[in-house]
């Protein structure tokens, strides 16, 4: 099977390079030294050349509006990919746009799968993604073994859509978690606790929790280097926002974590790791380190 990759950034590089190793890949990104860099890897010089050569597809891009463009805008993968092959989109696209996507290519005689990922740039370093698929059973299962590679989960959650709808849900519930996380720690600190000493009291409880692992290290070295961002975050909920809003599903913590991290972005704090939400706070409450 020939595979193409098309968004090489802080997760789609690592996934590129593990399938690199299982299969005949070539990848694309509008940064040519991103491409550079999969050694193993066959370069394309436009999405188009990705889509002649190979028979699915992968993409692992930041926006809705991008991934549609990829895949449909006039120099897209339907122009150029053959009846038969396949589209798999990895990004957090929203349900809407994925479902017109699959009618589109469908037209054309190609399979579309949605399958956002969750597990960070950890789980992508790692092959431990676990993908959240929408789609049809065969597709699903043809095309599983490639998924598999990257992956520590692989699991169907329904038709095309629904799979964005559960990166949706998952996003929500990370982006709460991490907003009381901040909350906490904040409280905490401004009560003269170590977050160090918070973390490891807390940390077998029931707060315990991969978003825990990850925040807390973060906020205990002051080390805000992104590998997932405030803004990418904020997009994600607003994406679950506009979905709700338009089934009349309320969602009111929701809403409030979206205002929380809008407020961070206000602050010039959406290219950082989730985590400074906590910064944000500290800076708030004038808590002192004593550092």
């Amino acid at each position: 099977m020939k595979v193409g990759f098309i968004g090489l950034g802080v997760m789609g590089g690592h996934m590129a390079r593990h399938l690199s190793g299982q299969f005949d890949v070539t990848v694309y990104d509008v940064d040519a030294g991103k491409a550079a860099q999969q050694e193993k890897a066959a370069k394309a010089q436009t999405v188009q050349q990705v889509g002649e050569t190979v028979d699915v597809v992968l993409l692992s891009l930041p926006t809705s509006g991008i991934v549609n463009d990829v895949v449909c805008g006039p120099e897209g993968l339907i122009h150029v990919m053959k009846a038969g092959t396949a589209v798999i989109d990895t990004s957090t696209t929203e349900p809407t746009v994925s479902r017109a996507m699959a009618k589109a290519l469908a037209a054309k005689g190609i399979d579309f799968l949605d399958a956002p990922v969750s597990g960070g740039e950890g789980g992508a370093r790692d092959a431990a993604l676990a993908f959240m698929v929408g789609g049809d059973e065969a597709v699903f299962e043809k095309y599983t073994p490639v998924l598999q590679v990257m992956a520590k989960s692989v699991v169907r959650v329904g038709d095309i859509g629904t799979g964005g709808v559960a990166k949706l849900v998952n996003n929500m519930i990370v982006g709460a978690a991490f907003s009381i996380i901040a909350e906490g720690f904040a409280l905490a600190m401004k009560n003269g606790i170590d977050p160090q000493v918070l973390y490891e009291a807390i940390k077998d409880g029931w707060a315990g929790s991969t978003v825990l692992n990850v925040a807390a290290p973060g906020i205990i070295k002051q080390d805000y280097k992104p590998g997932g961002t405030i803004d990418l975050l904020f997009k994600d909920i607003g994406y679950a926002l506009s979905l709700a809003r338009s089934q009349n599903v309320p969602v009111p913590v929701t809403a409030i974590v979206d205002e929380v991290f809008k407020t961070a972005r206000a602050s010039g704090r959406g290219p950082y790791a989730q985590q400074i939400i906590t910064q944000m706070w500290e800076n708030l409450l004038d808590i002192d380190r004593g550092e």
